[in-house]
């Protein structure tokens, strides 16, 4: 499903080796003070992929990693790649309830482990069927584990001769915030590969030097770091984010390209020395994986030298828009038009498509698109529409409209949207009516139970430092913005709002706690 060709396909492990020869001297990644070589990481690769064979890893296997981030993580995820193998990314955020179903879904193979995941991964490999001795420990050993440095011991720095073939797994990544059975998202060497050479023309490659500073599991980071390394750059990896931390080793590093969540931009712009580092080197800055209000926008265009772009898209592929803020100053409040040869249509409940300036669920197609999801056919078709001709789309479960000049507006995920009296409320428009308030930090509105209208909005509301707003005053201000149907039944502050390592607000846990108590 989706599957894209291309006539020139060199996979990522080829294009490594080739980096290596050709300019070995130069800087791959750097990590914690270390500065490793094209020519030494190929090496490290190799070593790791070969081990891998060693092992008892066949081509088309499953590797797992559950494992905070670091050199060795990239050169266990390559490794993977060049012994034929398929990489799948966990997220140590995730329970060990869903941690298992990945691991039995992917039939993993072998599980690397970083220090603060060891204990996971021991009970992980009670109930996985993973090969004698492939518990990794990128940390040393403790008991039950194999340390990395003696996994790779003695094991060749030859590239193994494994012909890796476009069509190939290349990864399976499982979704954010899932219960039941996981989703795990494929994607084939191919579509890797084309994403790549897609981002070959946003600057990444020869001279990029990208600051990593999201977990290594999440799609939004592979891409970043993949096309650095793929296309010859180097690839500046963060242990752990923090504002500071990533200010000094932008302006050290003299960081080119940077892809982020907006939580963590908010925070970065937010540190009050944040204007006496050198931040003159930077090309590109990316923000993607959740909405960003306007107003932090416009500060990131101001403040931070470089180009900045807002990209909205789904791990799966289908439709990507792409926001030049600086340039589309006037067109702040969407994401974009479609980019990388994408189509989006916007249609109804019935799969009707919809004409510009009517709200829907929006569906894209693209040459970036996932095979399916892994071992769920049902699923997979779920994600599926068709238009006229017969072309496939993915349906996104966000809703959305076209203005007149081919901008994608926003209005809320599908299931996050509340249905009150009978008319559609979109929390987005509420949020961005509640952040026009000098006292508000952040905003999360809500769907709660109510007798009289089915459904109500409520708004969770964190103030921003110093103020103490009065949340009745706060709900009349906003309703005074607000037409009849969106009005907000009440206001509450909160300390935080709970989010994802990837900075999505989780409305599921918002919701929760007032569904549970009318249950």
């Amino acid at each position: 499903m989706g599957e894209v060709s291309q006539p020139a396909f060199v996979d990522i492990s080829t294009r490594l080796s080739r980096h290596a020869q050709t300019r070995g001297d130069a800087d791959a990644v750097v990590f914690g003070g270390e500065r490793i070589s094209y020519r030494e990481f190929d090496r490290r690769v190799s070593r790791c992929a070969n081990a891998l064979i060693r092992l008892g890893v066949a081509p088309g296997d499953r590797v797992a990693m559950l494992a905070s981030p670091s050199a060795a993580y990239l050169e266990a995820f390559l490794g993977t790649l060049r012994a034929g193998g398929c990489a799948v990314p966990l997220s140590p955020m995730a329970s060990e309830e869903q941690l298992a179903l990945m691991l039995a879904d992917s039939d993993a193979k072998a599980l690397f482990v970083s220090a603060n995941a060891i204990e996971t991964g021991r009970k992980l490999e009670r109930s996985a069927a993973l090969l004698p001795g492939s518990l990794i420990a990128f940390d040393g050993a403790e008991e039950g584990t194999v340390a990395y440095e003696a996994f790779v011991a003695g094991a060749t720095d030859a590239a193994p001769e494994i012909p890796i073939r476009s069509d190939m797994l290349f990864n399976i990544i499982y979704s954010s915030g899932t219960t039941g059975v996981p989703k795990g998202i494929t994607h084939s060497h191919a579509t890797r590969t084309l994403t790549l050479d897609r981002f070959g023309d946003l600057g990444f490659g020869r001279g990029c030097r990208s600051l990593v500073a999201t977990p290594l599991y999440s799609n939004t980071t592979l891409a970043s770091w993949l096309p650095t390394v793929g296309l010859g750059g180097a690839v500046i990896i963060m242990p752990k984010f923090d504002v500071r931390s990533y200010l000094e080793l932008a302006a050290a590093e003299r960081a080119t390209h940077t892809i982020l969540v907006p939580v963590q931009y908010q925070r970065i712009l937010a540190d009050p020395e944040f204007d006496r580092f050198d931040l003159s080197a930077f090309k590109f800055k990316m923000t993607t994986s959740a909405p960003m209000q306007i107003a932090l926008k416009r500060e990131i265009a101001r403040r931070w030298p470089g180009p900045f772009i807002e990209m909205y898209g789904l791990t799966e592929g289908g439709g990507i828009c792409v926001l030049d803020v600086k340039a589309d100053d006037a067109k702040l409040d969407t994401v974009g038009k479609p980019a990388f040869g994408c189509v989006v249509k916007i249609i109804d409940d019935r799969g009707e498509e919809l004409p510009q300036g009517e709200t829907g669920e929006i569906a894209g197609r693209g040459p970036i698109m996932m095979q399916g999801y892994h071992n769920q056919p049902q699923k997979s078709a779920e994600i599926l529409w068709r238009d006229r001709d017969g072309e496939t789309y993915f349906r996104s479960g966000d809703m959305g409209w076209f203005d007149d000049e081919g901008y994608l507006h926003l209005s809320d995920r599908k299931k996050d949207m509340i249905i009150s009296g009978g008319f559609n409320v979109f929390a987005a428009d509420l949020e961005a009516v509640l952040y026009r308030h000098a006292d508000v930090d952040e905003a999360a509105v809500i769907g709660i139970p109510s007798l009289e209208w089915g459904e109500t909005p409520l708004a969770l509301v964190v103030p921003r430092p110093g103020t103490h707003p009065d949340p009745e005053t706060l709900r009349e201000w906003a309703n005074g913005r607000l037409g009849k149907a969106q009005r907000l039944s009440r206001v509450e502050l909160r300390d935080a709002l709970p989010r994802n390592t990837l900075g999505k607000v989780l409305k599921r846990e918002l919701r929760a706690p007032y569904w549970t108590a009318q249950a």
